[in-house]
This record gives C-alpha cells, structure tokens and sequence, in this order.
C-alpha cells in the first residue's frame, strides 16, 4: 500500500472510529452479566445485527449449551487475498459490576468525561469489538476487505467458557483461520503497547467445611468446633507467611521455561508504578519481600489467590454466633504443564494429611495456559503495525498473568494467536469505574486497518 493509500485509508479509519461512538454506547447499556445471566438473549440479537450491519454473514449457534456462540464473516473484497484469513475472538459477556457504590457513574450508562470513556466493558470486551467492526467498514470503502475475516463472540469469557470448547470441536471447520487476534490488551503506564503471545491458565476452586446444620450461640464454643477457625487453619496449612504455596505436588507438573524464553522474559520492561498507582495499594508487592523480579512472577509463577470467604455474620453491630459452615473461593493461576485436576487431587491430598479431611474441595472451572510460538512472524507484524498505529512502542510479551480459552483454541484450530485491546494503565477491567480512552480506541481502530491490509499482503 502506498504512502498516499495508507493516509486515506487512515481518515477513512478516524471518521468510522467517531461515527462507531453511538453504536457503541448503546452496546455498553447491555447489561450482559453471564454471571447473573442477565439481559443475554438481547446482548445475542444486538451483536447479530451489528455483525450483518457492517455487511457480515452471521450465524447463532446455540446448540450445544450454555450462552450462544456468535459466528461472523466477512469476504475479501474483490481486490483481495480470498486465501488469507484473519479470525477475532471476542466475547459480549461482561462481569457484575458489584460494588456498586464505588462507581462514580452508572455502570451501565456510558459517561465520557475528559477523553475518557466510562463504563463496565469499555475495556473487556465491548470496546475492542466495536473498533474492529469500525476497522472493517472503514476498509470496505477504500478497497475493499483484503483478507477474509471470521468472528468468534461467545457470551461465557467471564464465566471461564466452560461451553466453548464444545463448539471448538463441534465447529472447528467453520472457524478454521491463519491466524487469530485475541480479545484483550492495553497500553502501560509508560504508553507502551503490550501485546500477549499467551495467556496464563485458572482453576477455580470452592472449599467448605461444616460442623451443624444451624448457626449456634457462640456461648457454646467452648464445646463446639468453629467451622470458620477451622478453615482458616486449613488454609494456614496451604501458603505460609512467606507467600509460599506449601500444598504438596502443586509444581510437579510445570513445564520449566528454557533458556530461550528466559531470555525474552530478561529482556521484558517492568514499571512498578503500574501496579502501585491505579489500585492504591498500602503494603510492598510480593516479590521485593522474596527477592524476586516482579516480572519474572507475572510471567512464569503461578498463583493461589484467596477470592472471597464467607462464614457467620458480617453485618452491622454485634450477633455473637457460631457459624454452621465457612466457605472460601480459591483461583489457581496456572503455567503450561498445570491443570485444574492435577490441583484438585493435590488439595484433597493435602488437607487429608494435614489432618483436614473434612474439608471438602470443589472444581468449579478450569482452562490450561497456552503460549504461541514467540517466532511466529505472525506475532511481529501484530507488533509492527502497533507501532505504526499508535506511534509508540509496543512489547511482545509470551504471555499474560490473566486467562482464557486460548489452549482450547490452539488445540482445535491450531494457529498462531496474539492478544491486543483498548486498555490503558487505568482501565481497571473487572473493577469499578471500568474505562477506555478515546484517542486509544481511535488509535486501536487504526491498528487493525494496518494489520489486516499488511496481513493480507504477506
């Protein structure tokens, strides 16, 4: 493409990016919690409709369960590459938007306010839909789509997909592509691009333990065990005060990175205001207290996180009770080698020997870490074309410390897959005052024109 082509295929981007503004509003007024499975069978039609109006073939596949999947494409145009094809994964689900009291506008009603964009999912997922869908029309009038291009939306991302690998397999034909642009990403707290090669795997875990079948009065505790004691001393038993994971055979199956990815991950900037600024954190990070290189863990640790625990009474005021039972949620984040059943066994295994056995154990979701190929050439042009677009640098990482379904989508379609999105350092997905800058969506929207034109050309 020539310099005089790739100026206007760039005001045509920026224009579509603007008009694209509304659309997008009214998506982010979907209340799309698969969690609460609220407002999805409109969030399903809303997507559609957006798919055919851009001029994609859609199709809704709902027949294997759980929330329908959302299929896409869209042809080369005439002057195109019809033997390239390009596949996005998305997703329409969003996570609750609790606790609502630390938003400082609806989070369902989009509020623009300074540049920055307002709302649960500007961030992940709506706002990098849209700018794609933006990226396409804008090249659909200059000359046309240069490549093929599918859509994959599924509506159960935030739930951990636990239906998706079943339409993978069903319908691994249908999405079958060269190569695949994952769902999210962000600029850091430097303005640097970041760009994920791979994803980082989760099993998520519930342990509870019950001593009655009604709460007591707590005058009884002398004679009665306390559930909630008793899973604290349970969980004591799992991580020690160094932050050390001490469950038995919880490293046994990791895969030890080789010297080449070593290497990458020495190279990988780390910027600690990027974790000590937007979440106001009040004590030092894990790692300085173990000598550790906070990046290196991101990459290559994994993690055992308590998420929540609930036992007896938490309200206003006093009630002097003996719970009946105590509950935690516990998530794994995984490395390639794990899985959610190998942890399974190794908690069961460990609580029993630790004298715990009462304390039962429950897989709740799982997805395994997955890291493409960081030579793929496909990988450096995703980069190259981010810097191109967004005028500043952008780092490859081989993967993120989040997850998603992306072993499932090697394992069925087997391509090369990088991640890239709208974020910025503050976004703060999942939590409250949710948000994307608009010059970053313009900016993002430029940088799938470029990366689909390029694409197609190789």
């Amino acid at each position: 493409m020539t310099t005089s082509n790739r100026q206007d295929l760039k005001e045509k981007v920026i224009a579509q990016a603007d008009q694209s503004v509304e659309t997008l509003y009214r998506y982010l007024r979907l209340t799309s919690v698969s969690a609460q499975h609220l407002e999805i069978p409109e969030t399903v039609q809303f997507v559609a409709d957006l798919l055919k109006s851009v001029g994609g073939e859609v199709k809704i596949l709902d027949d294997l369960g759980g929330n329908p999947v959302i299929y896409g494409f869209f042809a080369a145009g005439s002057k195109g590459n019809a033997n390239k094809t390009l596949l996005f994964y998305n997703h329409y689900d969003v996570q609750p938007p609790d606790p609502l009291d630390e938003w400082e506008s609806e989070p369902f009603e989009p509020s623009l306010k300074d540049g920055i964009l307002y709302a649960r999912g500007t961030a992940d997922n709506k706002g990098s839909l849209m700018l794609r869908l933006a990226a396409i029309k804008a090249l659909e009038q200059a000359d046309g789509l240069p490549c093929n291009i599918k859509f994959l939306i599924e509506g159960e991302e935030e739930i951990g997909s636990p239906n998706l690998p079943r339409y993978l397999k069903e319908y691994a034909e249908l999405f079958k592509a060269d190569a695949c642009i994952w769902e999210f990403g962000s600029k850091d707290a430097q303005e640097r691009v970041e760009l994920y090669a791979g994803i980082k795997g989760s099993a998520y875990f519930e342990l509870s333990t019950k001593s009655a079948s009604i709460d007591i009065h707590s005058s009884l505790a002398a004679v009665i065990d306390n559930p909630a004691w008793r899973l604290v001393q349970a969980l004591a038993s799992m991580k020690n005060q160094n932050n050390d994971i001490t469950v038995e055979g919880f490293f046994d199956e990791i895969e030890e990175p080789d010297e080449a990815l070593m290497e990458i991950v020495r190279a990988l900037p780390f910027d600690k205001s990027g974790l000590t600024g937007p979440f106001g954190l009040t004590r030092p990070l894990i790692t300085e207290a173990r000598g550790e290189n906070p990046r290196d863990a991101l990459m290559l640790y994994p993690t055992m996180t308590i998420c929540g625990m609930v036992s007896g009474y938490i309200g206003e005021g006093a009630k002097t009770v003996l719970p009946k039972e105590a509950k935690v949620k516990i998530d794994c984040r995984m490395v390639p080698g794990q899985t959610g059943e190998h942890l399974l066994a190794c908690f069961e295994r460990h609580l029993a020997r630790h004298g715990f056995s009462d304390v039962k154990v429950e897989l709740i979701e799982s997805q395994r870490a997955y890291r493409s190929d960081i030579t793929d050439p496909f990988l450096h042009l995703v980069k190259k074309t981010a810097e191109e677009a967004y005028g500043s640098e952008a780092v490859l990482y081989p993967n993120s410390p989040g997850t998603g379904p992306m072993y499932q989508f090697n394992e069925c379609l087997q391509l090369p897959i990088v991640s890239t999105g709208v974020g910025w350092a503050e976004s703060k997905a999942h939590a409250p005052n949710e948000s994307i800058r608009m010059k970053d969506y313009a900016d993002g929207c430029l940088h799938m024109a470029y990366l689909l034109t390029d694409f197609a050309a190789e």
